[in-house]
């Protein structure tokens, strides 16, 4: 298979590559909003943007940094990719991006990077572009500044139930407590508090000027079962829409049914497949 070189991109080739991140603006959120933030320039993106293609014809990008994002990444794009990144150490803690891109990527690294602690090969990837039909709960609302201690607790009990992993494991959880803390002050973060316990918590974790992505959310456990996602899902979806992005996106395990069923009461429409590998 003939493969066109890759190569590492800089600040002059930013409009192509914004062009190309506009052709699948839901699954390259996340690159999106980085270049956005911080440009081209690796030493202020805090990562490596790879792309594929000639200069007058950008075909792929790869973003390489704390997560490795294929986006556009077609079978020579990633065997062009690949060939580059098995000669590197693994500094990433995921592969995330459109399935089948991820997937054979990881086919080609397993042997240079694995073993991987986990592969979820199918997470739809689903987006909400209306203001949801069921009624959004009151309770839910944007996190105040001063309270980082209710919300922080809740958010290390979300993310070492969907990782796998505690964030407070590397070093202590200063790095995670940092980000929990923008979230709030950006207004991106979301909470219904009874009693001054988090039971309902959700973060707009990437916000580009095409979408605002979903991501955290968490009920406690004692809190299950009782249906207050729907409508919490729905307060969130609905202050996103009115006040940040034309859509709101998210992805899900296919596997959690329960959240599925809530996405697609809060009007959520499937547009397509991801997958993550974690290390």
């Amino acid at each position: 298979m003939l493969t066109a070189p890759v190569r590492q991109l800089g600040e002059s080739e930013r409009r192509a590559v914004e062009r190309l991140l506009d052709l699948d603006p839901y699954a390259s959120a996340q690159v999106a909003e980085r270049i956005t933030a911080r440009g081209l320039a690796w030493w202020r993106a805090e990562g490596r943007v790879l792309g594929y293609g000639s200069r007058r014809h950008l075909e792929s990008v790869c973003w390489l940094g704390g997560n490795l994002t294929p986006v556009l990444a077609g079978p020579q794009a990633v065997a062009a990719f690949a060939d580059l990144l098995a000669g590197e150490e693994r500094l990433c803690s995921s592969i995330v991006g459109r399935a089948d891109a991820v997937l054979e990527l990881w086919d080609r690294l397993d042997g240079a990077w694995g073993p991987a602690r986990d592969v979820r090969p199918n997470q739809p990837l689903l987006v909400a572009d209306e203001l949801p039909e069921v009624p959004a709960d009151p309770q839910v609302r944007q996190v105040h500044g001063n309270e980082i201690d209710r919300l922080f607790p809740a958010a290390v009990a979300m993310y070492t139930e969907e990782v796998g992993v505690s964030p407070l494991a590397e070093d202590g959880g200063r790095g995670y407590r940092r980000r929990v803390t923008d979230m709030i002050r950006s207004g991106r973060a979301y909470a219904r508090i009874v009693d001054g316990r988090v039971v309902f918590k959700a973060e707009l974790a990437v916000v580009t000027r095409r979408t605002a992505q979903v991501q955290g959310v968490w009920v406690a456990p004692e809190w299950r079962g009782r249906g207050i996602a729907t409508a919490a899902m729905a307060a969130v979806v609905r202050d996103a829409l009115t006040r940040v992005a034309p859509t709101v996106s998210l992805y899900v395990n296919d596997f959690n049914r329960p959240a599925r069923r809530v996405y697609e009461r809060c009007g959520f429409r499937p547009v397509g497949t991801l997958a993550t590998v974690l290390f």
